[in-house]
């Protein structure tokens, strides 16, 4: 996120949660309801035995299974998606569970004269605690959830832009019942109890076991220094009172709260502590570890053409979080394109979720650099040609077309006023909050107004190629219409006496390079970190500051490959540590495999959305951002 008018400043100070451990902030929809029932998985990260054994049932040992190697095939077929008249009776967007309502989509169907429930990933994860397991097949979707012998594996069905998982069978193997009452999804899971919480050390760090008679959905919501694990589980009062939690250098305290069906704990740990945590069968149980490498490793093909993937990695002697997308942009039926929070005007921002979501992407990362102050972009942003904010400074953009040709580069607009005398007045920048001097353009795509951005600026109306009107611009701050048939130039400390009403004028346009002009789609940030193979960081060159340069942060970037596939990449604190420097998100890249990459906005706002939830933090630690780069899995609108 930008903290000053020229260039972003990130924070550094935020690491992600592992998947299983988040709670989604999702957007209130209507309601819906079935019935039916659910099933249980194999561990994705499954815990060595707890070490001494606190109770005669301790987590058994179970080896932990390395994730198979991502190999990018071209397309075979578009991809499988139906028309939601066809793929269902109902779809909805509110479920409620014991009694606790969610706003998370589902979906019902008809296959072979059944009726089937799908859930989002979202609600999967949210509402009933499970974990998305690696897959090299979109067509099925392992997932643990107090796992059995035999694996549970979801079936996908895809209604742009969301992914909802098969869970009839599920419910079924768990006595769950599902009820539809107009646009609500009911579901009521059978009453578990808590037998007790266990505590013990492993090499890597703490270790909570929660017994329970039965498998019951569970959330996680993770706050600054403590979560909060709610479960659909009773508690005996006595064994509220009588619990003695014993206090680590890693677990400060232990709550019980109980409620008639529902039990919450509070675990209190330090700020910079992580964890994960799997579930086990036989008896039941919920294992949660405190670790620092609290990432576990995962490759799941999401649908053709996107593969999840996410694990850490070393760079040097640091080990980093890695969360990434591997996209082929040759998938018939997948598209990019940029996305802003506010279709009428480029001020404002919104965070990722809510942004993706208004624009119908299925997955998404966080772009360029803006102004939190007056919510304005920082930097380039070409949606199907229009810009909607110009490039600055000669900064790296990323820079693609609707046929599949793609970009990285450093970025140069110039724009010219040509008087019918012949003089010529370059142009600053275009639709731009950065306040450089000399004369700058704005344009209805800007807003149907532009505010001064600093004291004492001329403002010139154009209209019809004719300058119409010409005045001074006061304090920052005072808002000017923008003509629908013309534009405002704008000038900072340069003269405009050429520009007098009633002059006749045109405009030319050029770009450097000059074969950027034909890309109809750009995002700008920066540095630009690797092009051709080499690693080309020059962030003094791009004009970012000593600090900026210095800075250890969270980062999102964008990659190419040699095959073409996109890398849409998020970084956040090393393990242990800060987070990564502009020269380690370069390496991290080339790593990857990338051939050409762009560092983007950093710090609090790299965000990684896919399928209706934050994949790389916790939802409340996630800024707001200008801009961003979506994923759609059907032609853009």
């Amino acid at each position: 996120m930008i903290r000053t008018k020229n260039e972003g400043h990130t924070r550094n100070n935020e690491m992600p949660l592992p998947k299983p451990t988040r709670i989604f902030k999702l957007i209130s929809v209507a309601w819906l309801t079935i019935a039916l029932q659910t099933t249980t998985q194999r561990a994705a990260h499954p815990q060595p035995a707890l070490d001494p054994p606190l109770s005669a049932s301790p987590p058994p040992s179970i080896s932990p299974t390395p994730a198979k190697p991502l190999t990018v095939e071209p397309p075979s077929s578009p991809l499988a998606q139906l028309p939601s008249a066809q793929l269902g009776n109902q779809l909805g967007n509110q479920v409620s569970l014991n009694g606790r309502t969610f706003n998370v989509p589902w979906s019902q169907w008809q296959t072979a004269g059944t009726s089937r429930i799908g859930l989002s990933d979202a609600a999967i994860v949210q509402l009933l605690g499970a974990q998305l397991l690696s897959t090299p097949d979109g067509a099925s979707q392992p997932i643990e959830w107090f796992p059995t012998a035999q694996r549970s594996v979801l079936t996908p069905r895809f209604a742009a832009p969301v992914r909802y998982l098969d869970i009839t069978t599920l419910a079924q193997q768990h006595g769950w019942q599902l009820q539809t009452t107009g646009q609500n999804l009911r579901i009521t899971t059978p009453t578990a109890r808590l037998v007790g919480i266990r505590q013990g050390q492993q090499p890597f760090g703490d270790r909570i076991v929660i017994d329970l008679d039965r498998p019951t959905p569970w959330q996680i919501d993770p706050q600054s220094q403590e979560f909060v694990l709610t479960l659909d589980a009773q508690t005996d009062p006595s064994f509220v009172q009588n619990f003695k939690p014993r206090a680590t250098a890693q677990v400060k305290s232990i709550k019980v709260e109980a409620g008639a069906n529902q039990t919450t704990i509070r675990l209190r740990i330090p700020i910079t502590q992580r964890s994960q945590i799997s579930t086990l069968s036989s008896p039941s149980r919920i294992v949660i570890d405190l670790r620092s490498d609290f990432l576990p490793t995962l490759n799941i093909l999401w649908t053709e053409g996107l593969r999840w993937r996410q694990q850490t990695l070393e760079v040097g002697s640091a080990r980093f979080p890695v969360i990434w997308f591997e996209v082929n942009p040759r998938q018939p039926g997948l598209s990019l394109r940029p996305i802003l929070p506010n279709p009428a005007t480029v001020t404002g921002t919104a965070s990722l979720i809510q942004t993706a979501r208004q624009s119908q992407a299925s997955a998404a990362i966080n772009g360029g650099f803006f102004n939190r102050n007056n919510q304005l972009p920082l930097g380039a942003v070409r949606l199907k040609g229009q810009w909607f904010s110009g490039p600055i400074l000669n900064r790296g953009v990323f820079a693609w077309n609707e046929t599949g040709e793609m970009k990285f580069d450093r970025l140069t607009l110039q724009e010219t006023i040509v008087l019918s005398s012949g003089q010529t007045i370059p142009l600053a920048t275009l639709n731009s909050a950065y306040p450089q001097a000399g004369i700058s353009r704005y344009t209805p795509l800007w807003g149907s107004s532009y505010s001064t951005l600093s004291d004492n600026e001329v403002l010139i109306t154009a209209q019809n190629d004719r300058i119409t009107d010409q005045r001074s611009g006061g304090k920052a701050g005072s808002a000017f219409a923008i003509p629908t048939n013309g534009y405002l130039l704008v000038a900072r400390g340069a003269t405009a006496a050429a520009l007098t009403i009633n002059t006749p004028l045109q405009l030319s346009t050029t770009t450097q390079p000059s074969d950027l002009s034909f890309y109809q789609n750009i995002v700008g940030a920066g540095p630009l970190l690797i092009q051709d193979r080499q690693i080309v960081l020059d962030a003094k060159s791009e004009k970012f500051s000593d600090a900026f340069i210095r800075e250890m942060a969270a980062r999102s970037a964008i990659g190419q490959t040699a095959t073409g596939t996109l890398l849409f990449v998020s970084v956040h604190n090393r393990v242990g540590g800060r987070g990564a420097t502009l020269t380690e998100i370069a390496q991290i890249m080339a790593q990857l495999g990338a051939v050409n990459a762009l560092n983007l906005d950093g710090g609090s706002s790299t965000t990684l959305y896919l399928g209706g939830q934050i994949l790389d933090r916790p939802p409340r630690s996630s800024a707001r951002v200008h801009n961003g780069i979506g994923i759609f899995l059907l032609p853009s609108p």
